[in-house]
């Protein structure tokens, strides 16, 4: 099962393995508090991606696509193939994101990836 959180919200007993999907670490939040079992720094977008969408939700329908895109280059392969082995031997995979948008982040899109791929 995997599914998506904010990584400044405390660790729950269904977290499972929790699994950093940023590039960059969460402002002010320390690596104790996070409680982080692994960091994927490669399955985020990448920083000019990044930093052309700025959270801004009229650009989120092409973020999904430039993303997406990304996703399915050869050397994102290996981080979502990591991703699902986690998801099928550990059972619950918490994805953990900073952004403060729940619904227009790039973990959102990555659970969706995740989820239509076996």
């Amino acid at each position: 099962m995997l599914r998506i959180k904010r990584a400044y919200e405390p660790r729950a007993s269904e977290d499972g393995f929790r699994v950093l999907v940023d590039r960059l670490w969460p402002r002010g939040l320390s690596k104790e508090a996070a409680e982080i079992d692994e960091w994927l720094k490669d399955i985020a977008p990448s920083a000019e991606l990044r930093r052309w969408f700025g959270h801004d939700p009229e650009r989120w329908a092409e973020f999904k696509a430039r993303y997406r895109r990304e996703l399915s280059s050869a050397q994102r392969s290996a981080a979502l193939e990591r991703l699902r082995d986690a998801a099928r031997t550990r059972g619950s995979v918490t994805l953990l994101f900073a952004a403060r948008d729940t619904t227009h982040n790039h973990a959102s899109v990555l659970l969706e990836v995740l989820n239509e791929q076996p």
